[in-house]
């Protein structure tokens, strides 16, 4: 498998939930000196998104060049139009990944922020007040929706500077010519820069159509197949390809402690899908907890005592086989460990899913959940042209 670039001498922050990654975020915006690259799938319309964007133009005022570029179909179509008309005539330039449909179906799904190639930000954690619902619906959520991000200083932050300023610039109008030597710029892995002062060794992980198809799936597998005490996954939307969830079954039976954690209740196809993969995985040992407390939306694992992920890729076919993404992987064992007590309190919060509870399950919710998960496989195998694997 191909190796992950790890980069030395970062300081890595957790931060869990709006609560604590808007004031970080907005802290590090009005720090800024000279460039800020933000790309996020859903940039909506509240007060949250307000006080970011009132952060940004008051940046772009005092001469920072601030580029941010949001998901049509993630910030919605008429969002995206309120954004761009908002940030006109501020300085704050601004761009529309893939409107209408006009470059494929693929979606930019990724969180991003990098500042002045110092600071950088990656999780799950879109640009959205995280007490409202974040599909388009924004019903009011009993609790803030479960989710994480990382802060990041140190040479990752350039590296996630890079990979953004990459897709501003493919967005723009480059030739031919241009975008072959971009690409091959990207492929010469991260910017040499000076060593930062933290102890944190961590690598940026992304997914795309054309040089990273498969590198964040990989990483998981790698983890996976290297793992020997303990697992701990959360992610809300489950339906992974057969080779991950092999590698969930594998490791269970060589005695290692997995427990995957999942969102319920948002999407009912989605529900159906990850409840056809039940069985099987329980009787493996793998350890099922739905979390119903609110919405959760991280996407976050823990493997043994210091690899750790953090980032915006679903264990689905639409993140691990259509969508742009971005994780950062950590090597660090006092990161583990706090991420780990996070994800254990949501496992504490949770209700565990037992193999009894499919044993006398009525016949057409059987059905039901095999039908969904045929529908879920032939439409990813139709958009992407490949097996679900």
């Amino acid at each position: 498998m191909k190796q992950l670039r790890f980069l030395p001498s970062n300081e890595v922050r957790l931060l869990h939930n709006g609560a604590e990654f808007f004031p970080s975020l907005i802290d590090a915006i009005d720090q800024a000196a000279v460039e800020i690259f933000l790309e996020y799938y859903i940039y909506a319309d509240d007060d949250v998104s307000a006080d970011v964007s009132d952060a940004l133009v008051r940046a772009a005022a005092r001469g920072v060049r601030v580029h941010v570029i949001s998901d049509w179909l993630g910030t919605g179509r008429l969002h995206t139009a309120l954004l761009k008309q908002k940030l006109a005539g501020t300085g704050v330039l601004h761009r529309t990944f893939n409107p209408w449909f006009r470059r494929g179906i693929a979606r930019t799904h990724r969180k991003l922020c990098a500042v002045d190639r110092k600071v950088g930000f990656v999780g799950g954690i879109n640009i959205v007040d995280d007490m409202f619902s974040d599909d388009g619906v924004y019903l009011a959520l009993a609790e803030p929706r479960w989710d994480f991000a990382v802060r990041i200083e140190g040479p990752l932050a350039a590296a996630i500077h890079k990979e953004i300023e990459a897709q501003w610039l493919r967005m723009g109008s480059l030739k031919i010519k241009e975008r072959i030597g971009l690409y091959r710029e990207l492929r010469s892995g991260p910017p040499l820069v000076q060593a930062g002062m933290g102890e944190v060794s961590a690598a940026l992980v992304v997914r795309d159509n054309l040089r990273n198809r498969r590198t964040i799936q990989r990483a998981y597998l790698q983890a996976l197949g290297h793992a020997r005490r303990k697992v701990v996954f959360a992610n809300p939307y489950f339906a992974p390809g057969r080779k991950l969830r092999r590698a969930l079954e594998a490791a269970a039976a060589r005695g290692v402690d997995v427990t995957v954690l999942l969102g319920v209740g948002q999407f009912l196809l989605q529900d159906a899908v990850a409840h056809s993969f039940y069985p099987k995985l329980l009787r493996a040992g793998v350890k099922i907890v739905e979390y119903r407390k609110t919405q959760l939306h991280a996407k976050v694992a823990v493997v043994d005592e210091d690899w750790t992920t953090v980032g915006s890729s679903n264990y689905d076919g639409l993140s691990l086989f259509i969508n742009q993404e971005a994780n950062v992987v950590i090597r660090d064992a006092k990161f583990a460990v706090a991420l780990r007590a996070q994800i254990e309190k949501g496992i504490a919060d949770g209700v565990a899913v037992h193999l009894a509870d499919y044993a006398n399950i009525r016949w057409y919710k059987r059905f039901w959940y095999g039908v969904a998960f045929m529908l879920y496989e032939t439409i990813i195998r139709v958009a992407t042209w490949s097996k679900y694997t």
